[in-house]
């Protein structure tokens, strides 16, 4: 399994690494601040250099027994395994999925319905909530505005399979179950808001989330309410 290092600090911008193994599409390395696709938010971009060449990682996802697959532009130039490494994430892109990712923890609290689904990107996201309610937009906004100035401290910690299993009301999502088998899970706290199991990558306050304001409210079924979110810098 590769080392994921942006479990533990989703500000780590690059790192050294050991290459694993090489194929015409992808590398692995022993460990990577790089996040996969998963849960919603995409997977990391940016470069990878050894011995004086470089080139672009341009996704981000996993492979078998928990690798990580580090996909490379088309036609690069591969590392040989074995190899040291130096891998750079495109920050401002990543910057702005802990934003929106945090964002969307805040709106699921303003709307305490069960989460259906939900997406990242760095220009909008979305949450689609199990609710026949109509959504008041102003009222929405105004109370996701309060959430990101009361400056909230996000942060984790790690409880096991069973505690998760005994307290099965943690878990807003509907769709998608936490990963079990590792032992472990990884739970995601917005002091006084948010309390739930989540593995992605996060800000340290909710004041860094900035201007943040409701978008396009969409009916997608008789229970079914999308909610969109932009970021305004």
């Amino acid at each position: 399994m590769t080392e994921e290092l942006f479990r533990e600090d989703s500000y780590l911008r690059e790192c050294d690494a050991v290459v694993v193994a090489a194929d015409e599409t992808a590398v692995i390395l022993d460990r990577t601040v790089f996040y996969p696709l998963g849960g919603g938010q995409p997977g990391d971009c940016g470069t990878l250099s050894w011995n004086g060449s470089s080139v672009a990682i341009v996704d981000t996802r996993y492979g078998e027994d928990g690798a990580i697959r580090h996909l490379l532009e088309n036609g690069a130039a591969l590392p040989a395994d074995g190899d040291t490494v130096h891998v750079t994430l495109d920050w401002e892109r990543r910057y702005q999925h802990m934003r929106m990712h945090t964002a969307m923890h805040l709106l699921g609290s303003v709307l305490q319905y069960g989460v259906t689904g939900g997406n990242i990107s760095a220009e909008k996201s979305r949450l689609d909530f199990d609710m026949e309610d109509t959504v008041d937009k102003e009222a929405v906004g105004a109370a996701l505005r309060e959430l990101v100035e009361a400056d909230r401290p996000v942060s984790f910690r790690w409880i096991s399979d069973a505690e998760l299993d005994a307290n099965p009301d943690l878990v807003r999502t509907m769709s998608v179950q936490p990963p079990r088998g590792k032992g472990k899970v990884r739970l995601l706290e917005i002091e006084g808001i948010d309390l739930q199991p989540c593995g992605g990558t996060h800000l340290h306050s909710t004041a860094e989330v900035g201007q943040v304001r409701i978008g396009k409210v969409e009916k997608k079924g008789k229970r079914n309410r999308r909610v969109n979110i932009h970021l305004d810098d």
